[in-house]
């Protein structure tokens, strides 16, 4: 269990805002920021935030929730800011994510903590095998392993990562189940490659055959691979101006 006490939590990637109520009954005298590049996600933050929490610190003993439209890579943060970074599924999205870390890393103050989720490589493999066979790749992200995202921590300066994963299986009776839920979700492919023309009927047919074959005792099913991670932000190895930083400590007499 963590026993930190954050003074300034950051929820990154917030979303429409369902971690901020949460997070805030968990952390009740934090200072919160919840950001998002989306402006209409933002909006609906809002509409699950009291006023009194935007707009009046200190009511009832709580403190301010402040929501913020950025960009994860470019965050309009201080240096060594916040406490705690929070991120649930958002990182995934991200076109290049060493970048990010070391971006959330430089906000985060030296004995902070970054606890994280994300989307892992078997998420939609049924997906994914049905349109390789169909010789339709390129239409379902590519999501990094955890081992991988452990090391990207250490790189980024983070310090002792804890990484775990686990797979959620969800079923559907049909395809257009699966199609409905990843529309719903926000869940298009984003990827720069990806293929810019819509399904033919007939390629949607083709593409419906292709997922029955794989069900499972008359389901579909969707994997879901979730990694969780969490790192805290080390003492700081170079200056600014890039020199390396060497430490000595002072030894006992023999």
């Amino acid at each position: 269990m963590v026993m930190l006490k954050p003074a300034r939590l950051l929820d990154l990637g917030c979303g429409s805002g369902a971690d901020l109520q949460p997070l805030r009954a968990r952390y009740p005298d934090t200072q919160m920021v919840g950001l998002d590049r989306a402006a209409a996600m933002l909006s609906r933050a809002a509409e699950r935030t009291p006023r009194w929490r935007r707009w009046l610190p200190g009511v009832l003993g709580g403190q301010h929730t402040s929501l913020v439209r950025a960009d994860i890579a470019h965050l309009p943060l201080a240096p060594r800011s916040i406490d705690m970074v929070w991120s649930n599924l958002a990182l995934h999205w991200l076109p290049d994510l060493p970048a990010a870390l070391r971006e959330i890393q430089r906000c985060v103050r030296v004995g902070g903590l970054f606890t994280f989720s994300m989307l892992g490589p078997d998420t939609l493999r049924e997906l994914r095998t049905a349109l390789d066979a169909l010789g339709m790749a390129g239409r379902v992200h590519r999501f990094i392993d955890m081992h991988d995202v452990g090391d990207m921590l250490v790189e980024a300066g983070f310090a002792e990562p804890v990484m775990d994963m686990e797979h959620i299986t969800l079923t559907f009776a049909e395809p257009q189940g699966l199609y409905r839920d990843l529309a719903d979700t926000g869940s298009h492919c984003a990827l720069a490659a990806r293929p810019r023309g819509l399904f033919t009927p007939r390629a949607r047919r083709s593409l419906d055959d292709a997922l029955l074959r794989l069900r499972e005792d008359g389901r579909l099913p969707a994997t879901m691979e979730i990694i969780y991670g969490h790192a805290w932000r080390g003492e700081p190895r170079q200056t600014d101006d890039g020199r390396a930083i060497i430490r000595f400590e002072r030894g006992g007499r023999p």
